[in-house]
């Protein structure tokens, strides 16, 4: 990276905080340039969305050459979420650590770089980020990996239930091959919970042996026992019809 560039980063990191910072770094015809964008998230002082019209903006300008982005109040190492996305990006990520001490302006600390290298979010213990990995991105990768069935993937913004998105409606479901059940679920099963909201809002895949792995708002993916509040929560079970049962 050339020093006007990483000056160029730090300076919007410093304009943007505290919302994270987001941007590209080009091939421009006249040499390597940072393109500044637009941090549209929900909440852009925990995460970043880079809109689509921005990223075919830069293309316009250069081949882009990666993704940078600042760590508000924190340091730049690359969480779960980083490296999920930068591998579906194909490209290096830059991450500036930015924050501020009580009575001084912010500055800008250390910058790490991560790269593509077929790392895969861990099922248990990894990190939540909504619409990366959140219980629907933990049910999908489940499904994928230990039952080779491959499910659809969703545009979801955070807070999704309380603006009368419905994700995980019946019709959605049954379009990809669920279908509900009743009785003793089995293995890789799917289970809809409702958590203070209007609509079925959490879902976690039946285990066996009364487990169940799912991903919680703000905690790390974990298997825990099923019962109690998580079954008087529960709305529906649904089994998918490529899963086979012996």
């Amino acid at each position: 990276m050339e020093k006007s560039t990483l000056y160029a980063i730090q300076a919007h990191a410093l304009a943007e905080y505290p919302r994270e910072c987001c941007g590209l770094i080009v091939a421009a015809a006249s040499g390597e340039a940072y393109i500044p964008c637009s941090n549209t998230a929900t909440k852009p002082s925990d995460h970043f969305q880079l809109p689509a019209q921005d990223y075919a903006a830069a293309e316009d300008q250069g081949e882009v050459l990666a993704v940078v982005h600042s760590h508000p109040d924190a340091s730049a190492a690359a969480s779960d979420a980083d490296r999920v996305m930068c591998e579906a990006s194909g490209l290096p990520w830059h991450i500036v650590s930015v924050g501020q001490v009580a009575g001084e302006a912010p500055a800008c600390a250390d910058v790490q770089t991560i790269e593509p290298c077929g790392y895969v979010a861990p099922l248990e213990g990894r990190q939540f980020a909504h619409g990366v990995l959140d219980c629907y991105s933990l049910v999908r990768d489940f499904y994928a990996r230990e039952l080779g069935v491959q499910l659809a993937q969703y545009q979801r913004d955070d807070g999704w239930w309380d603006t009368g998105q419905d994700l995980y409606s019946l019709e959605r479901l049954r379009a990809e091959g669920f279908e509900l059940i009743s009785g003793q679920p089995q293995r890789g099963d799917m289970i809809l919970m409702q958590v203070r909201s209007p609509v079925p809002n959490h879902a976690g895949v039946y285990l066996g042996d009364d487990l169940m792995l799912h991903h919680l708002y703000g905690r790390l993916s974990e298997k825990t026992v099923y019962g109690g509040m998580w079954a008087e929560r529960t709305r529906y079970i649904v089994r998918h019809s490529e899963v086979r049962h012996d």
